[in-house]
């Protein structure tokens, strides 16, 4: 078994937004295990170089599926595949299907499916909340309109499924075609639990199960699908991706009230300005004190905010542990990603695959 993660306690006395983002930073750099080297960016790096020739492959498939006669549509796909982006998703089920000494050409056409999978999600994302920031750039929906994204997020979906086919294996169409549906149904139960300040932990995990893991399970999993292993394997590889999903969203939640723009891709505060029940929020208002109730009915229940709400939110996360207690359990989810690569062969990809989880926990630090 794999020594459990490090963890300890936020430690922060902020009475601003900068103390909070500070302390996180200090706080996340103490998080990693005794080994602090690399950081996640190191680690995401390693795993590129591992995966490099067959990224750049998935990238040219994914270019060549843009292409149409309407110029909208490589236009618009062109401006989201440039600004980048981690490649995370496509990079687990090329690392997956390499860990288990996959040696065809077909896992290629699956982690472009994935990330086209993930890019028509963005698309709907951003003009579901309205969103003006993505990776430091100005949003398609900003550029375009929310009518041009949605149909470009449409047409990308396609060009992902058709992908799906092209790889001849009913039980891999069936798992991505199964986290596309998985995901569609975690943006509507977060529609749903939005300004709801009586949402409970284990709602949110079920979004984040949905909205976010549910890929992450998938593109890791059918990496070993198409090696042909056992459902044993299998298993392990979606426990793996649907744990370290979660770890990522929480992070990702986390750094939302305490983190820095280019860390986090999107604008501080955007969850918050949405009124979304995060982690965060839904810990603190947990802990509220009962004359701090009326704040988190008007910030988040009702929608009304004005100057001073987001810093004083923070204030009361840093106070009462709402951050501590999201990065905790961050922790624990990535620890139980780790244990999983347990059923996986030892060879530098899982090596590299358990340090991105790892490090993943002290992004922004």
């Amino acid at each position: 078994m794999t020594p459990p993660l490090a963890t300890t306690k936020l430690q922060a006395n902020a009475r601003s937004q900068e103390g909070v983002i500070v302390g996180l930073a200090a706080t996340a750099s103490e998080m990693i295990a005794t080994k602090r080297e690399p950081d996640f960016i190191s680690a995401v790096n390693r795993l590129r170089d591992l995966t490099n020739d067959d990224l750049e492959a998935v990238n040219s498939e994914i270019l060549g599926r843009m292409q149409s006669p309407v110029s909208m549509i490589p236009e618009l796909a062109g401006h989201l595949i440039k600004a980048g982006g981690k490649r995370l998703r496509p990079m687990l089920t090329l690392a997956s299907a390499r860990l288990f000494g996959y040696s065809a050409s077909d896992h290629i056409k699956l982690a472009a499916a994935v990330e086209l999978i993930h890019g028509a999600t963005l698309l709907h994302d951003d003009v579901v909340d309205d969103s003006a920031l993505r990776r430091g750039a100005s949003t398609a929906n900003i550029i375009w309109g929310n009518k041009e994204s949605v149909l470009v997020g449409d047409f990308i979906f396609s060009r992902a499924f058709e992908l799906m086919v092209e790889a001849k294996d009913l039980r891999v169409l069936k798992v991505l075609s199964h986290a596309s549906s998985v995901i569609a149904e975690g943006e509507v139960l977060q529609l749903t639990t939005q300004k709801n300040v009586a949402a409970t932990f284990e709602t949110y995990l079920n979004v984040v199960h949905a909205k976010t893991a549910a890929l992450f399970a998938a593109a890791s999993e059918v990496g070993v699908l198409i090696a042909g292993r056992t459902e044993k394997e299998e298993a392990a590889m979606h426990r793996f991706g649907d744990n370290f999903g979660v770890a990522y969203q929480l992070i990702d939640d986390a750094l939302d009230y305490a983190g820095f723009e280019n860390a986090l891709g999107k604008t501080v505060g955007d969850d918050f300005r949405e009124g979304k029940m995060t982690a965060p929020v839904v810990f603190a208002i947990a802990a509220a004190r009962n004359e701090e109730k009326p704040f988190w009915n008007r910030v988040i229940g009702e929608g009304q905010q004005k100057d001073g709400d987001f810093e004083q939110a923070c204030e009361l996360m840093v106070r009462d542990g709402a951050i501590t207690k999201t990065l905790e359990c961050a922790q624990e989810y990535a620890q139980k990603a780790v244990d999983a690569l347990d059923e996986a062969p030892k060879n530098e990809f899982s090596d590299a695959l358990q340090e991105l989880v790892v490090t993943s926990t002290a992004r922004g630090a």
